[in-house]
Protein backbone atom coordinates (compact mmCIF):
# COMPACT_ATOMS: atom_id res chain seq x y z
CA UNK A 1 0.00 0.00 0.00
CA UNK A 2 1.42 3.36 -1.01
CA UNK A 3 1.11 6.91 0.24
CA UNK A 4 0.15 9.68 -2.17
CA UNK A 5 0.13 13.46 -2.21
CA UNK A 6 -2.86 14.48 -4.30
CA UNK A 7 -3.24 18.03 -5.53
CA UNK A 8 -6.82 18.78 -6.54
CA UNK A 9 -8.40 21.66 -8.44
CA UNK A 10 -12.05 22.48 -9.05
CA UNK A 11 -13.10 22.92 -12.67
CA UNK A 12 -14.31 26.54 -12.69
CA UNK A 13 -16.21 25.94 -15.92
CA UNK A 14 -18.47 23.55 -13.97
CA UNK A 15 -18.84 25.79 -10.92
CA UNK A 16 -22.23 27.51 -10.69
CA UNK A 17 -22.24 31.32 -10.71
CA UNK A 18 -25.11 31.50 -8.20
CA UNK A 19 -23.64 31.32 -4.66
CA UNK A 20 -26.49 29.15 -3.33
CA UNK A 21 -26.05 26.62 -6.14
CA UNK A 22 -22.28 26.72 -5.66
CA UNK A 23 -22.68 26.14 -1.90
CA UNK A 24 -24.99 23.16 -2.50
CA UNK A 25 -22.47 21.64 -4.90
CA UNK A 26 -19.61 22.18 -2.46
CA UNK A 27 -21.64 20.48 0.29
CA UNK A 28 -22.00 17.39 -1.88
CA UNK A 29 -18.27 17.32 -2.62
CA UNK A 30 -17.41 17.75 1.07
CA UNK A 31 -19.73 14.88 1.99
CA UNK A 32 -17.75 12.69 -0.41
CA UNK A 33 -14.45 13.87 1.13
CA UNK A 34 -15.74 13.02 4.61
CA UNK A 35 -16.72 9.53 3.40
CA UNK A 36 -13.20 9.01 2.04
CA UNK A 37 -11.79 10.06 5.43
CA UNK A 38 -14.15 7.67 7.24
CA UNK A 39 -13.12 4.83 4.89
CA UNK A 40 -9.52 5.50 5.90
CA UNK A 41 -8.19 6.15 2.41
CA UNK A 42 -7.80 9.92 2.95
CA UNK A 43 -5.52 10.72 5.89
CA UNK A 44 -5.39 14.51 5.53
CA UNK A 45 -7.27 16.99 3.35
CA UNK A 46 -7.25 20.75 2.94
CA UNK A 47 -8.19 23.60 0.66
CA UNK A 48 -5.85 26.49 -0.10
CA UNK A 49 -7.39 29.64 1.36
CA UNK A 50 -8.84 31.91 -1.30
CA UNK A 51 -8.28 29.38 -4.08
CA UNK A 52 -10.32 26.65 -5.74
CA UNK A 53 -7.71 23.98 -5.14
CA UNK A 54 -5.99 22.11 -2.34
CA UNK A 55 -4.36 18.86 -1.31
CA UNK A 56 -5.05 15.45 0.08
CA UNK A 57 -2.80 12.79 1.58
CA UNK A 58 -4.12 9.32 0.88
CA UNK A 59 -3.01 5.74 1.41
CA UNK A 60 -3.97 2.77 -0.72
CA UNK A 61 -3.22 0.79 -3.82
CA UNK A 62 -3.06 2.41 -7.23
CA UNK A 63 -6.53 1.05 -7.99
CA UNK A 64 -7.98 2.40 -4.72
CA UNK A 65 -6.50 5.83 -5.33
CA UNK A 66 -7.72 5.79 -8.93
CA UNK A 67 -11.24 4.84 -7.87
CA UNK A 68 -11.27 7.50 -5.17
CA UNK A 69 -10.23 10.31 -7.51
CA UNK A 70 -12.55 9.22 -10.33
CA UNK A 71 -15.63 9.77 -8.18
CA UNK A 72 -14.93 13.53 -8.29
CA UNK A 73 -14.56 13.74 -12.09
CA UNK A 74 -15.57 15.92 -13.97
CA UNK A 75 -15.79 18.52 -11.18
CA UNK A 76 -12.15 18.18 -10.06
CA UNK A 77 -8.83 17.47 -11.71
CA UNK A 78 -5.91 15.84 -9.91
CA UNK A 79 -2.14 15.56 -9.87
CA UNK A 80 -1.17 12.44 -7.93
CA UNK A 81 2.36 11.95 -6.58
CA UNK A 82 3.59 8.75 -4.93
CA UNK A 83 5.47 9.60 -1.72
CA UNK A 84 8.45 7.79 -0.21
CA UNK A 85 8.83 7.66 3.58
CA UNK A 86 12.00 8.50 5.50
CA UNK A 87 12.83 4.80 5.86
CA UNK A 88 12.29 4.22 2.14
CA UNK A 89 14.59 7.10 1.23
CA UNK A 90 17.17 5.80 3.73
CA UNK A 91 16.97 2.38 2.04
CA UNK A 92 17.57 4.00 -1.35
CA UNK A 93 20.57 5.92 -0.03
CA UNK A 94 22.04 2.74 1.48
CA UNK A 95 21.60 0.94 -1.85
CA UNK A 96 23.39 3.78 -3.63
CA UNK A 97 26.22 3.76 -1.11
CA UNK A 98 26.85 0.06 -1.56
Amino acid sequence: MGKYLILWELDNARTPVDPKERGAGYQLLMAMVKQDIQKGIVKDWGGFVGENNGYSVAEGTEVEIGNMTQQYVPFCTFKVHAVASVSQVDELIKALSG
